[in-house]
């Protein structure tokens, strides 16, 4: 069986445990913390990153890679759209995760409010996350309202690896007690809840909330 290492607070884990759930992919959940990874793991993630990913003698890192690999080797049902320009629509809103709204999110929001306190014993610096809730998403989020369109998914009509992208740094927004709101984002409001509501997301979404508290 394969075996997903890395904990599922990061979104990048959580982005591969949603692309197994919905390609039925059987498999064992390590959950190797990035700053105890001994030097065994640096043979399986040379970067000492998470997500790794083993299937029998083949080893990949990055979430990205990883998800890649999943369609090569079972391709139904599909994350990548068939159609060229949604196929480029859906990476890019995958990359808009991983590159945009994980690098806000995750150390200035979720490391404060959750991973600091309770994990880590350290203080939470409300300062920043104030700061960012009302200076840096708003810009994230009126992008995203923009393009979320009133369908459930950003890319075609399908759900693909974009909402896969997209939904999980949102899910530690909402971990971290922010919620978005209705009023100034209603679409992008809508969306959230219509992804959270899908079963291989609900199911992590809700062993996550209920890991962290929440």
């Amino acid at each position: 069986m394969a075996t997903l290492y890395g904990i599922s607070a990061s979104p990048f884990v959580r982005k591969i445990r949603i692309a197994l759930a919905e390609k039925g992919i059987a498999y064992d959940h390590d959950p190797v913390i990035p700053l105890s990874a001994g030097p065994e793991y640096r043979k399986i993630s040379p970067l000492g990153k998470i997500p790794a990913y083993r299937d029998g003698d083949v080893t990949i890192a990055d979430s990205s890679v990883i998800c890649a690999y999943l369609e090569r080797t079972h391709p139904q049902p599909a994350l990548y759209p068939s159609d060229t320009r949604e196929f480029v629509r859906a990476l890019w809103f995958e990359e808009y995760g991983d590159g945009g709204l994980v690098m806000i999110i995750g150390p200035n929001i979720f490391f404060q409010r959750v991973v600091n306190p309770k994990f880590l014993n350290q203080p939470c610096n409300e300062e920043l996350v104030q700061k960012t809730i009302s200076e840096e998403l708003p810009k994230y989020f009126d992008y995203l309202e923009g393009e979320v369109g009133e369908g459930g998914v950003i890319a075609g009509t399908r759900f693909s690896i974009g909402d896969i992208g997209l939904i999980c740094p949102l899910m530690n927004l909402k971990f971290a007690g922010v919620d978005i709101d209705a009023k100034r984002w209603p679409k992008l409001a809508r969306y959230f809840d219509h992804v959270t509501a899908r079963p291989s997301v609900k199911k992590i979404f809700d062993e996550d909330a209920a890991a962290f508290g929440v």
